[in-house]
This record gives structure tokens, sequence and C-alpha cells, in this order.
């Protein structure tokens, strides 16, 4: 048995915080391979791209991403079910979001592991 505990059972921070000091267990490797499986897909990275630039409803993101309202509004109904992205009303439209800084961050990582990757940038360490 392990002697550092599952984030399931450790307390709840009084702070939040951007690192966190977990063995990941197999609750938390299913759960982080959920969240790549949804960054998977190039349509609803590009929404998740947008959305870590800013709320944005679905009107701006279908211009943003030049997709069909159909296909954003079926991406963003998974990234919704998922939990990656909150919605809120303001008036007749709803507000998407990213739900947390962890995940603006790891967009923006991955686009930009990406940027080195198809430019041939070097690496950082």
């Amino acid at each position: 048995m392990s002697s550092q505990p599952s984030s399931a059972l450790r307390a709840p921070a009084e702070e939040p915080s951007f690192v966190h000091a977990v063995a990941p267990g197999t609750d938390l490797l299913e759960t982080a391979a959920g969240t790549l499986r949804m960054l998977a897909e190039p349509t609803r990275l590009h929404l998740l791209w947008q959305l870590a630039q800013g709320p944005k409803t679905v009107t701006e993101l279908t211009a943003e991403v030049n997709a069909p309202r159909t296909v954003v509004s079926q991406h963003l109904a998974k990234l919704r079910l998922s939990g990656l992205v909150d919605t809120r009303k303001d008036g007749r439209h709803v507000i998407y979001s990213l739900h947390d800084g962890h995940l603006i961050r790891l967009i923006q990582e991955t686009i930009n592991h990406a940027d080195h990757r198809v430019t041939g940038e070097p690496v950082h360490e």
C-alpha cells in the first residue's frame, strides 16, 4: 500500500494550487486520459483554444472555428458533459467558458508544443 494518499482521500486545500503533489492512481489516470481524449479531436481543441482566450457564445465560436453551428454545438455538448466547459445564461445567449485554469494552461501548452513541432523551434528545458 502506498504511503501517499490518493487525491480522493486527501483533504481539500485551503487555497487553490497550480501543482498537486500526488501519485497518480487508477482514478486519476482514467480522468486525465478522458481529458486528453477530449483534446484529441482538432475541432474540439480549436474550440478549447478559443475558450482559453475568454468566454464566448456559440455564434462567436462558430465564426472563429469556421465550422457549422450544429458541429460546434455537438462538440460543446461533449465538452460540457465531460466537465471541461461551463455555461451560463446571458439573456437569450449561452456563454461558454473553460472550467478551470489548469485546463487553460493545458490547452496553451498543447498548442505551444505543437508549434515547436511544426516550426522546428528549439524545445525548452
